[in-house]
């Protein structure tokens, strides 16, 4: 038998500095340097120091590190991310919309109203989804979190289905005339708000499996192509890209055209796929990974298949 170890003696592995939190807390708050023109602040507590414009770099690297950290922390290692209009309606407001339209008799308002209702479908179909990816791979060794850009439309969609579902669920906001307040259903630990768009669009593709994308306007044009051009050019690794709602994509965007122009490839077209359901979309993901297939295919004796 091993005789017991003594205890260990706190002082051999004691801080030999003081913590970057005690020296902020032992600064003093009064005096005659305590004023908004004195230098004396710490550098590392000083915001108007840090928001210089020559502490660019400084606050660019704050944006890669401050969510990548608490992800880490957070054990968040595979993401899903959905994007998507943050104007389409979840279906009980857009029915409110239109209730209130028939009623005023606008025929402005009430052909609009008509549209939301239409395409309020789709916030189902990511509130679906994002429920339905939470609750499969919740067992899984690697738990998929689903990651929106924290708004309104189709992310509160995306984070409110994971929410459904007891799960957690991530939310990259920025900084925007509107759209300013995250939507209510993101874990508080997994908010973040940005300032620079490209440490935003990192952090969406950095850990993510997949991207399925919902009908959108200008900032989720720019995220697919952002995407769909670092993987053709093999700056990001290949993962299946979903866009929702094949009627949509195929009258907003030509593809064929961009074909037959020679300005892509024609396998350029493989680097994504149409699907209409958020069963659909799930089907893709469990084949392209094997989430469904017995432990026996997956695990470590899978080459005994």
């Amino acid at each position: 038998m091993n005789p017991a170890k003594p205890p260990l003696n706190p002082e051999l592995t004691a801080r030999n500095f003081p913590s970057a939190q005690e020296d902020a807390a032992a600064v003093p708050q009064a005096g005659r340097y305590a004023g908004p023109e004195s230098a004396y602040r710490l550098a590392f507590t000083d915001t108007e120091f840090l928001l210089r414009e020559e502490l660019r770099p400084v606050r660019m690297q704050l944006e890669l590190l401050k969510p990548e950290l608490v992800q880490r922390e957070q054990g968040v290692e595979s993401t899903i991310v959905i994007f998507g209009s943050a104007r389409i309606k979840a279906p009980e407001v857009a029915a409110q919309m239109l209730a209130e339209a028939e009623a005023a008799g606008d025929a402005r308002a009430l052909a609009q109203a008509r549209n939301a209702v239409e395409m309020s479908r789709y916030y189902d179909e990511a509130r679906r989804f994002a429920a339905m990816a939470t609750a499969k791979s919740r067992e899984h060794e690697t738990p998929l979190f689903v990651v929106t850009g924290g708004g309104p439309g189709i992310m509160e969609a995306g984070n409110r289905g994971a929410h459904d579902v007891g799960g957690k669920s991530i939310g990259l906001n920025i900084v925007l005339p509107h759209e300013q307040a995250p939507n209510p259903y993101i874990t508080p630990e997994l908010c973040f708000q940005f300032h620079y768009f490209a440490l935003r669009k990192m952090h969406f593709v950095m850990r993510s499996i997949a991207l399925v994308c919902f009908p959108g306007g200008f900032g989720t044009l720019d995220e697919l192509f952002e995407t769909l051009t670092l993987v053709q050019n093999s700056k990001s690794r290949k993962r299946p890209i979903l866009l929702f709602g094949r009627a949509f994509w195929e009258r907003l965007i030509d593809f064929q055209h961009l074909v037959d122009t020679g300005m892509i490839g024609a396998q350029d077209l493989q680097l994504f796929r149409y699907v209409e359901s958020a069963e659909e979309a799930w089907e893709v993901l469990a084949g392209h990974y094997g989430f469904d297939l017995p432990t026996t295919e997956t695990g470590a004796f899978a080459e005994d298949v």
